[in-house]
């Protein structure tokens, strides 16, 4: 079974990323076709990007790089839960995202978006980053509005209908993920 981190995109005091990613933890381990864990940026205490050598030539000099490249290759698929800040995903998931580079090769994305517009401004930056680190982005995505999946703007209460849209997400990331095997194993 394929192994995807769905990944807290935001470390900012009062978040609402880590409410909605254990949303999402807890519709995905009702499937009995991946296992599923919550990767918190949060957790690494990633510095901004320190490395001086680029990460495509897998040489990390910092322990915390190493800590955070183990973690991402031991998945198969991802599932980014991003804010939208200014139009784009948060400065932490991006910054997360610009440490690393073969560990992300050849493995399935999908994403669930929160903001005003249901943060799809920020995944459409997502998108454009997944195809310069080899990963294949599903065209299904969730989109959260402050306004309809928020109680004044600030509790995590998602509409009924949300739940759907995030098994079809994770359907097409599952499914990419077992897709994509063959290109990992080379």
């Amino acid at each position: 079974m394929p192994k995807i981190a769905i990944i807290v995109g935001s470390t900012r005091p009062g978040r609402k990323a880590d409410a909605v990613a254990q949303w999402v933890n807890k519709i995905a381990e009702r499937r009995g076709d991946a296992d599923f864990e919550v990767v918190d940026v949060a957790d690494f205490n990633l510095p901004m990007l320190d490395e001086a050598v680029p990460p495509s030539m897998g040489q990390y000099a910092n322990e915390h790089t190493r800590t955070w490249a183990a973690k991402i290759a031991s998945f198969d698929g991802f599932v980014f839960v991003t804010p939208e800040y200014n139009h784009s995903t948060s400065g932490a998931l991006k910054n997360a995202i610009d440490y690393l580079y073969e560990e992300w090769n050849n493995k399935a994305a999908g994403f669930v978006g929160y903001g005003s517009v249901g943060g799809t401004r920020a995944v459409e930056q997502l998108r454009l980053i997944m195809g310069e680190l080899q990963i294949a982005d599903v065209r299904s995505q969730v989109a959260l509005s402050l306004h309809t999946d928020f109680e004044n703007y600030t509790t995590f209460a998602p509409g009924a209908h949300q739940e759907q849209t995030v098994e079809d997400m994770l359907d097409q990331v599952v499914a990419w993920s077992n897709a994509l095997v063959p290109l990992r194993a080379a």
